[in-house]
Parts: structure tokens; sequence; C-alpha cells
């Protein structure tokens, strides 16, 4: 089902895309930044809503802490807002201070989607597309990036692609606030998270890698599941740095999912593939821009933030001839 969601100040309409079905998981995705709005999946009889959304368009458009956006062409940090590709310095939007963040000012998060199909039979399915030009926010090349949207009664399936005619790093992830409590007023903190990596990236000033892929400590090891919220953050460097978690982990090899989120009494799990990377955020400083709007966590599978500059990370360059396709799924388990 498609609906408008809202004309922006321009005059382009936006559109909201309903897919699933009343007895298992249902998605909203807006044309505006391909954002998830909306992920609900019933519990007990009762429909819960998991991520943190808006109610009107011009919140979205207001909004700079990505709430449910698709971001790229390169989501997460780039330090200084520059690297080197084929012996060329490229210098792109520095939008969080001299770094930058998540595709720069607007990036795929604020730009409208095409619709290229919406289809019920045999998936529940949506495919959007845009167009980003040579130059935009400072990139190289012009790219044309897909999401394709496929929900079934018990899990959402995305794959995220785009092809280039120049050289460019891309790395396009998620970006929705997680909440699987029922309550967006309860603390997002009273999660429980396992992800099974044995590695994450120490970060310096401005949350960019040392470039360091570090053993876990004590305290960055959800190997196990716990609850999520991280110790005062006087007990680490790290955690003073970010201000609680706000950090990449390299996931093990053999790793069976990127991560596992359940509700604080255990009734939902949400179960995460992707990767190679995981970024965690605890949402600490999500009430100061939002104060009404909730408590969440940010997991986004992704390549390793500044990758551009940092050889030792995968590569994050795509090339003309080459596809570039990353693929996240959620899937649910609900204690009946």
């Amino acid at each position: 089902m498609m609906r408008s969601f809202g004309l922006l100040d321009d005059g382009r309409s936006v559109e909201a895309i309903t897919l699933g079905d009343a007895s298992g998981l249902q998605l909203e995705v807006l044309t505006y930044g391909a954002i998830l709005r909306r992920l609900s999946y019933p519990v007990g009889g009762v429909r819960r809503d998991l991520i943190l959304h808006f109610e009107r368009l011009e919140q979205y458009v207001r909004d700079r802490a990505y709430v449910g956006s698709l971001v790229g062409r390169f989501g997460n940090r780039i330090a200084g807002g520059r690297f080197e590709l084929d012996g060329r310095t490229h210098q792109v939007t520095t939008n969080e201070g001299e770094n930058h963040l998540h595709g720069g000012a607007l990036g795929f998060g604020k730009r409208v989607w095409r619709v290229l199909d919406v289809s019920e039979r045999p998936d529940r399915r949506a495919l959007l597309g845009l167009h980003s030009p040579d130059g935009e926010e400072g990139y190289p090349g012009n790219v044309e990036a897909t999401v394709e949207l496929t929900v079934k009664p018990r899990a959402l399936a995305i794959t995220l692609s785009a092809r280039t005619d120049a050289a460019t790093p891309i790395n396009l992830t998620y970006h929705p606030y997680f909440n699987l409590a029922g309550d967006f007023s309860a603390p997002a903190t009273d999660q429980w998270l396992r992800i099974p990596a044995g590695r994450y990236l120490p970060v310096a000033a401005g949350l960019i890698p040392t470039g360091e892929i570090a053993s876990v400590d004590a305290t960055f090891d959800f190997r196990s599941r716990r609850r999520l919220k991280p110790p005062a953050t006087a007990t680490h460097s790290q955690l003073g740095i970010a201000g609680g978690y706000d950090h990449c982990w390299v996931l093990d090899a053999d790793a069976d999912c990127a991560c596992e989120l359940t509700s604080p009494n255990r009734d939902l799990t949400l179960t995460m593939t992707g990767g190679p990377g995981l970024q965690f955020y605890n949402g600490q400083f999500l009430g100061r821009s939002h104060p009404a709007l909730g408590n969440g966590v940010i997991l986004e599978p992704q390549g390793l933030p500044n990758a551009p500059n940092e050889p030792a990370f995968p590569a994050a360059i795509l090339r003309p001839g080459e596809t570039y396709r990353a693929s996240i799924e959620y899937r649910i388990d609900a204690r009946s």
C-alpha cells in the first residue's frame, strides 16, 4: 500500500509504502531518505513498534539524528573529510566538526528516492532508486543506488546496491533507533545484546578510529548476551571519549549473526545479519536533539568507519564495472 506522507517545501511529494500483513512483521518506508519509518510485530496479540519514528514529514526534514535514515554515500565517519584515491586527494563535506559523517550535509538520507517497484506477490517487496551526481558532497563519480526491502512474516531482508562511473567510496547502511520494550519511554539500555565479535575499533577524538583493531576487554565484550547499559564513563577511557558506546565491532569470521537484541523482559529478540562491522551506539545523546522522541539504540551492520584512510581495513572503494552490494536482515523471534 502506498499513500502520501506530505509535500516538501519545493512541492515534491513524499510517499509512504507499507509492506506486510496483520499477522506478522510490518514495515513502512518513506521515499524521503528511503527512511525506515515503522517496523512492528505482534507480541502477545498486541502490535509492538520496534523503532522510533516521527509523525510528520517536516520532523524528518529537520532531523539531524538520522532517525531511520538510509545513510550514504559513505555511512559513519571519514577523518577530516579527506581521502586519497588513485593519487588524488578528495575533500568531502565536513558536517560533524572537522569530520565527515553519514554522507555529508544531506547525504542519501535527505534525498527523494524514486519508486522503481512495489509488489505483493510472490513477496511483499519495494525497490527504490537514487541518482547521486558526480561532485555531490564532494564525492567523485555518478552513482546509481538502489535499496530493495522484502518483508516476510518474521523477517525483513534489505539489499543495498550501487554502481558508479568513477572510483568512489561506498558504505551504505540503515540507521534506525531500536527499542523493543513496547514503550519508547523505557530505557533502551535495559535491553539485552549479543555481538559475536572478539575485536573492536578504539577511537580518538571525533570518534575517528585510531587504526588499531583491538581485542575486546570486559567492557566491550558482548559475545555472551548481557544488558547493554554501559558502565560509568570514568571506568574506561573509550567510554569517556564517546560518552558511552559509539564504536564499531569487527565481527568474527565465523559469526552466526551481526548481533542479537532482546527486549528487557526477553519476550522478543531481533537477530540482525550483515557486516563485516557493526556500529553500536547506545543513544546517549539522542535526547539533546529529540527530548520527546523516546529512547533507542543504534545497531548498524556496515563496512568499517574511515576505511578510505585505513589500508588495513576492508576495502571501501567501488570502481566502474563493479556492483556494490550489502545485505542486512532483521529476523524476529517472539515468545508466545
